[in-house]
Parts: structure tokens; C-alpha cells; sequence
């Protein structure tokens, strides 16, 4: 007998597609004022919650954390003793509960009622419950049925749980403009950070640059072409501003043209007008370009398109561990 497992797995995936077909009905303006509500926020967004919620409630902190908002999670357990003083004064304190009836966050809800400058949000998927009449705000999570047999295991309910924290997360920085360039000041490390640098943080700068006068012999450029083995040359006039860029492909072409390639004139030889990219914009866009083109290196400035500030390649790039 074959063990068809992938079909009981697509069976699950269904049962939670149609849980999230009905979350997203359910969304309406309730929504919008807890956005609003964390938009305004002068203080903390605080998230809790027990068993799955509260690994869903972490998980969505962590998420906001990294968009900007200042956001963490307590344990509901730990408030009992001694962690409701992280609470305070104009913070947001958001408590998801499938029943809302948990009792480790009654704790946690008696505290945010007796100082009123604390604004309480419940999400739940029971109207009844302690949590959805005590709070400020609130959002009630439609009652959908849990993935697998006997509708009990937490899965539907806990998709529809996150989701619900990815659709808030996003709205917000959605309404404060958030940029790729803003994600990258909290995600500085590992391969999403790499993902986010920007092409003033890896280019050459300096004295690294290949720079050579339009007025110079091709002979005399080359020296200066091997010294720094970036396979181009920047060329530039007399008030150093860029003219033009020759590429090492450049020079293969003009010695199968020419029998006396040394004696040539930069100016007479060079690409004019390079293709020229600011110095903030995302090193995988410059690849991009790159790639686009079908060209190896590209001049960067800074807010003078005349003046270049540096130089990036696909080779600098790709040992950045970008791609």
C-alpha cells in the first residue's frame, strides 16, 4: 500500500486556504483603528499571548520590531511575577487568544484596566470572551475549522493568527512609507542585509578608481589598467570631470582594428557618455543593470553627475555575497 502522504499535506493546505479566504473577508475597520492606534502609539507595542498565540504573538513583534516600530513580546506566565512593570504608561499591549478566556492573561488585562493610559487590543475568535469585552480595541478572528481529524488540532486558527500579524505589520509601514533602505538599517548582517546594501557601501572609492586623462596615450594606459586590474579605465578631461570609459573588451576590439594600438588617443577610442548610477541605490539593482546592459562596471556618483565618486563591477558585487 503506498503511503500517499503529499495528499492528506494538500488537504491541510486547503483546509487553511479557505480559513484565510475567510479572514480576509472578515477584515474591516476594526482593522484600521488598531493601525491607526499603532500608528499613534507614543510608547511600546506589546504583544502576549499563550501556547500558539503566543508564539504567533512573538512572531509578530519580532516582525514589527524589525520594521521600526518599537515592539516586544512578554510571556503571560512572567507577567504573574514580576514582568507587568515592562507595562507602562501609553503603551499598546496586544493579547491574541483563539478562546480569549486564557487565565495566565487575566493578569495582564486587570493591569492594563487599572491604568487607563494603557490601550488594550484583543484579538480573538470569541465575542464572549473576557478578552474581547475588556478590551479597547479588538478584532474577532472568524471561527474556521482546524486542518487534520476531529477539528482540534491548532492549525487553521493559527494560520489565520499570523496572517492576520503580517496584514497589521505591513499596513503600518505602509502608511509611514517605509523604504528598502529603512528595512537595512535594522537587518545590517546576514544575506537579507547583503541583499540591502547599498552601492556607496561596497564600491571603489578614491584611489581605487582606475581615473586616466582623455589626452593620454593608449600605451601609457595601459600601465594603468593592469596596476589596478579592475578591467576598466575611467576617463576624465581636464577639469575631472568623467568624458568617458574604455572596458577591457574595448581594448581587444581596438587592437584587432588597429596594428598600432599605443600611440592612440584615449579621447579618439573611449565610450562616451557611461551609464552612471547614484551611490544609494541598492547594490542588486546595479547588478541588474549590469546585467541588463551586458557590461561589467558602472561609474557612481554622489549628486554630480559629472563627478564620479566610485566605481562598482559585477565581481565586487558578487563577493559581497550579492546576487
Amino acid at each position: 500500500m503506498k503511503n500517499n502522504f503529499f495528499l492528506i499535506g494538500k488537504d491541510v493546505i486547503r483546509a487553511e486556504i479557505k480559513a484565510l479566504q475567510k479572514l480576509k473577508r472578515s477584515l474591516n475597520h476594526e482593522f484600521d483603528k488598531i493601525v491607526n492606534s499603532i500608528l499613534k502609539c507614543k510608547g511600546k507595542v506589546i504583544f502576549s499571548g499563550v501556547g500558539k498565540s503566543g508564539i504567533i504573538s512573538k512572531k509578530i513583534s519580532s516582525t514589527l520590531s524589525s520594521l521600526g516600530v518599537a515592539s516586544f513580546f512578554v510571556d503571560a506566565g512572567s507577567c504573574s511575577h514580576g514582568d507587568l512593570g515592562m507595562i507602562s504608561s501609553n503603551d499598546i499591549v496586544i493579547l491574541i487568544s483563539h478562546s480569549g478566556e486564557s487565565a495566565e492573561l487575566k493578569n495582564i488585562i486587570q493591569y492594563t484596566k487599572r491604568n487607563r493610559n494603557i490601550t488594550l487590543i484583543g484579538i480573538t475568535s470569541k465575542k464572549n470572551s473576557l478578552l474581547y469585552r475588556s478590551s479597547n480595541l479588538n478584532f474577532l478572528l472568524p471561527t474556521v475549522v482546524e486542518a487534520g481529524p476531529g477539528n482540534y488540532i491548532p492549525s487553521s486558527s493559527t494560520t489565520i493568527q499570523l496572517c492576520f500579524g503580517d496584514a497589521l505589520a505591513i499596513a503600518t509601514i505602509n502608511r509611514r512609507n517605509f523604504s528598502k533602505i529603512d528595512f537595512k538599517k535594522f537587518h545590517p548582517s546576514g544575506s537579507l542585509g547583503a541583499k540591502l546594501k547599498t552601492v556607496e557601501e561596497i564600491m571603489y572609492k578614491g584611489k581605487e578608481i582606475p581615473y586616466v586623462n582623455e589626452n593620454l596615450k593608449i600605451k601609457s594606459a595601459l600601465k594603468i589598467f593592469n596596476q589596478k586590474n579592475l578591467g576598466v579605465l575611467i576617463v576624465r578631461n581636464k577639469k575631472n570631470y568623467i568624458s568617458g570609459i574604455i572596458s577591457d573588451g574595448d581594448l581587444k576590439r581596438i587592437s584587432y582594428r588597429s596594428e598600432n594600438i599605443n600611440d592612440l588617443i584615449i579621447k579618439e577610442v573611449m565610450k562616451k557618455n557611461p551609464i552612471m548610477i547614484k551611490e544609494t541605490i541598492l547594490a542588486a539593482e546595479a547588478l541588474s543593470i549590469m546585467n541588463s546592459k551586458k557590461i561589467t562596471a558602472l561609474c557612481v556618483f554622489k549628486s554630480n553627475r559629472k563627478k564620479v565618486s566610485g566605481l562598482i563591477t559585477v565581481h565586487k558585487i558578487l563577493n559581497a555575497n550579492i546576487s
